[in-house]
């Protein structure tokens, strides 16, 4: 039998050769766990170079498009029309965005202040709601000492037979006077620390607008959108860089020589007069308001109204006759207004 048992007992060689076969099964898995994460890699590689490639060549071809514009004598004129036009557009979106941004930092820190002002106030009422308590349990406290003192110096100043009689009564008395005294003690304590917990607390870091602050934002916005597309719709410079700031060059013809130059000195005698023109707080004021009448929303949370009920420019006079003209400025996004409301 113990030959036996030792005929089929495993042999320590056995055991380490299943040993190195296992850590080679495993070295194996994770070797083609590696592989596939690389030609994944590898794959997406392609992909970006891809990508890479074909934004290269639509960029070349737009290049080529360009120089041949340029390159012909009947074009080269719109080319520089187009451009300036487009520099409108964006000149006059970086000054709604800015005048956007202005606008909801100050509505922020006016809301900022108001509620900091407000828990200043409520912390102020705190501070002086505890000091009364704090005071008159000191008072208390400070009677409770001196009825001890009493007690006491009339325990110490009996004679013997008095003690004997009323000497416990006096302990008992002591005591619970001492008694007293430490719970006022504490209690006045538990009161000192919630005051300074008061004295301590931070100012509540007040974040984001209520939905009435943002609809207040957005006809501001929009009565500033209105100011804009009426200082550039006379000369139609208005929607001729609407259109510039949506096409591609070459898609548009302004005309001759003649006709470009005209539309380039519209614009720049337009824009030297645009800083002036800007300085007109009352008159937004006043457009926002009515703006605001003729918003319609639809549902309670929406804060950007419906683009057909403000599509009605309100022009104001130098005497605050206002009339109107329909334009729908939201619904087209002139000067990308879309992108610069509240939200």
């Amino acid at each position: 039998m113990a030959s036996l048992s030792e005929l089929f007992k495993a042999h320590p060689d056995d055991v380490q050769d299943n040993d190195k076969l296992v850590d080679l099964f495993r070295n194996r898995a994770e070797l083609k766990k590696e592989f596939a994460a690389l030609r994944k890699e590898k794959y997406q590689l392609l992909d970006r170079i891809k990508q890479h490639e074909g934004a290269t060549a639509r960029v070349q071809q737009k290049m080529d498009h360009l120089e041949g514009l340029l390159l012909d004598r009947d074009w080269v004129h719109n080319v520089v029309a187009f451009y300036q036009l487009r520099r409108l557009a964006v000149h006059c979106n970086s000054k709604l965005k800015r005048f956007a941004e202005q606008l909801k930092q100050q509505r922020e820190k006016r809301i900022q202040n108001q509620a900091i002002s407000d828990w200043n106030e409520q912390r102020s009422q705190q501070i002086d709601d505890l000091k009364p308590l704090i005071n008159e349990q000191r008072l208390k406290t400070q009677l409770l000492e001196d009825q001890l003192q009493s007690v006491r110096h009339k325990f110490a100043t009996m004679n013997g037979m008095a003690k004997m009689f009323r000497g416990r009564n006096l302990e008992e008395e002591i005591s619970s006077i001492a008694s007293r005294i430490e719970q006022g003690q504490s209690k006045e304590t538990e009161l000192l620390k919630s005051l300074e917990g008061i004295q301590n607390l931070e100012p509540p870091d007040h974040s984001g607008l209520d939905n009435a602050t943002k609809r207040s934002i957005n006809f501001m916005i929009m009565a500033f959108v209105q100011q804009l597309y009426l200082h550039f719709e006379d000369d139609n410079l208005a929607t001729l860089a609407k259109e510039a700031s949506e096409k591609s060059v070459g898609a548009i013809n302004y005309g001759t020589k003649y006709e470009c130059d005209e539309i380039i000195e519209r614009i720049e005698k337009r824009w030297d007069s645009m800083e002036s023109v800007m300085d007109f707080a009352d008159v937004l004021q006043t457009r926002a308001k009515l703006i605001a009448e003729h918003a319609i929303f639809r549902g309670d949370e929406d804060v950007v109204p419906v683009p057909g009920s403000v599509a009605t420019v309100f022009v104001i006079d130098a005497n605050g006759v206002v009339k109107e003209k329909d334009a729908n400025l939201l619904g087209d996004n002139y000067f990308g207004v879309s992108k610069v409301l509240s939200r």
